[in-house]
């Protein structure tokens, strides 16, 4: 059967039953045994309206579901396009929802960068303070994803000015319990004094009579310490004569203020050296020259009005924006004010009998024998100190002269050299004989008035600043294996095992001394195993607990 349509539309429709066979000529033949006359031709034509409908059909349909694609692309990429058309674009035509969302949101990321400051302007108390709080409130707001970008910058910003702040503040706190004095050292000092008070045994002579010319005596090793603090000078003593393979020859000369003296004296005098010469002086016991005190108290007058200062601008600016390094809190320890500190410019003058000496801090533990630097040639030079001990050679790190002086002020530029390495204060050996041949103390004061006059801007509160500069010229370089330093600051954590061990003097400069807690107990071990823990004042005041 076969259906016929006609060329001018659907109105006439002819059915054969049979097929239709060739002529042979290019024609349509008729079925066997059938005639062809008066039949119509038969005809295969398809009319062009026929196809319309159909067409416009299958359009419509096309057009209805593409309308809804784009309709869900637009709201969907609302939330995640900084431009919605280009995104239509990239996704109707086969962009991947991943690629996509990627290339995007690293676009977003690199505006932001790139910046700066300068993107979308947010108060912090506008920023979200979580990452919840962040989703929350792109979903709810339906932000973009170069307004997440923004915010997120914004927020990670907030958060490092942040840490920042927590960080000094720490840092500040830090170096502030410097300051306290532990209970147990103060009951030390309590109960020594009573003893002193009560105790002849406390008071006798020190050192015994026999034994006093020894303090004068050039061929033996005199070693000077400056110090209030009992606990500790206990230790360097004890330290000392342990390491040392001739104590027999050692002289302690302590020097401490007037409201420790009598503690102090009492604790040698109970508590004696049997194999070394020891004397405690106070120095209400010195009789100086009126140019010598009328020195001193100036000295110490400038000291304070810089670290004065300094806590000054500190408190002005609440809490400082960056600190470079922890030399710039030098002004909130203790030492910065303290006379027997500072005292050390004087030590001709403290001792005027001696030739050669070995000047140790109150915060050191010796653990080799020193003997040898008593024999030492210093050249001609005043005093022999180490320049760095805990980076191996040809290092200086945070010891150079641009950690303690402003290179700013003119007069520090033009005299100082700004990569030099400085020497180490606190384990020296000092030849007073050429001291007294130079105008270093001179020096020191000369600087310390230009640092006044200049509004105290000169350098980082100290006493080694001023000493740098005095002693120019007179310092003669030792092995850096005499003189481990650094060990109070938080930054020992990079000192192997091995350079503490082969360390001649340990010194805890830093706030973090060995007798508070702040301290890294394993580093605080190496000091503390000298510490007589079965004495009875040590026991009673519950030290070292």
């Amino acid at each position: 059967m076969k259906f016929y349509i006609s060329a001018t539309g659907i109105k006439k429709l002819t059915i054969s039953s049979s097929a239709a066979v060739s002529t042979g000529r290019g024609g349509v033949g008729l079925p066997v045994g059938m005639k062809g006359k008066g039949l119509p031709p038969v005809t295969r034509r398809i009319s062009h309206r026929t196809l319309l409908l159909p067409a416009v059909l299958v359009l419509g349909l096309l057009l209805t579901l593409l309308f809804f694609r784009i309709t869900f692309i637009m709201l969907e990429s609302a939330a995640f396009c900084s431009s919605p058309i280009g995104c239509l674009g990239w996704r109707i035509f086969g962009g991947s929802d991943s690629t996509l969302l990627r290339e995007e949101l690293m676009r977003a990321l690199l505006e932001a960068t790139n910046d700066g400051d300068n993107g979308i302007e947010m108060s912090s108390t506008s920023l979200p303070s979580s990452f919840n709080d962040l989703v929350k409130d792109m979903t709810s707001n339906g932000q973009d994803i170069k307004a997440f970008a923004f915010k997120t910058k914004a927020m990670i910003m907030k958060m490092e000015q942040m840490v920042e702040s927590a960080r000094q503040s720490e840092s500040i706190f830090w170096h502030l319990a410097s300051h306290g004095v532990p209970k147990g050292i103060h009951c030390l000092s309590l109960k020594l004094a009573e003893e002193y008070a009560e105790n002849a045994a406390a008071r006798s002579r020190l050192p015994s009579p026999q034994y006093v010319s020894h303090l004068i005596d050039p061929s033996f090793h005199h070693v000077v310490l400056l110090t209030d603090n009992v606990l500790a000078a206990s230790v360097v003593v004890s330290s000392t004569i342990k390491s040392s393979s001739i104590p027999e020859r050692l002289v302690f000369h302590i020097v401490t203020d007037k409201k420790t003296y009598t503690a102090m004296h009492a604790w040698f005098a109970v508590n004696s050296v049997n194999s070394a010469v020891l004397e405690v002086r106070g120095l209400h016991q010195y009789d100086w020259s009126h140019e010598v005190n009328i020195g001193i108290k100036e000295m110490i007058e400038i000291h304070r009005l810089i670290c004065s200062h300094k806590l000054d601008s500190m408190k002005r600016e609440n809490i400082p924006n960056k600190y470079e390094h922890e030399k710039d809190l030098q002004h909130l320890r203790p030492s910065c004010t303290s006379l027997l500190n500072h005292l050390r410019i004087y030590i001709p003058e403290l001792f005027p009998d001696l030739n050669k000496i070995v000047f140790l801090g109150d915060d050191t533990v010796v653990q080799h024998d020193l003997s040898s630097l008593w024999e030492l040639d210093l050249n001609g030079k005043v005093v022999g100190a180490a320049f760095d001990s805990s980076c191996g050679d040809d290092c200086c790190p945070g010891r150079k002269y641009k950690d303690y002086f402003n290179f700013t002020c003119p007069i520090i530029s033009s005299k100082l050299d700004y990569d030099r390495c400085g020497w180490l204060y606190g384990m020296n050996v000092f030849d007073l004989q050429a001291w007294r041949k130079t105008n270093i103390t001179a020096t020191y004061h000369h600087w310390l008035k230009l640092n006044l006059n200049s509004g105290f801007e000169l350098w980082n509160p100290g006493a080694l600043p001023p000493s740098l500069i005095a002693f120019e010229g007179h310092v003669h370089r030792i092995d850096p294996s005499w003189h481990i330093a650094g060990l109070g600051y938080r930054s020992i954590i990079n000192v192997t095992q091995s350079v503490l061990e082969d360390g001649a003097v340990l010194h805890f400069s830093g706030p973090a001394k060995p007798w508070l807690e702040i301290g890294a107990p394993e580093i605080r071990s190496l000091w503390s195993r000298h510490v007589n823990m079965s004495n009875e004042f040590i026991r009673k005041c519950g030290i070292m607990e």
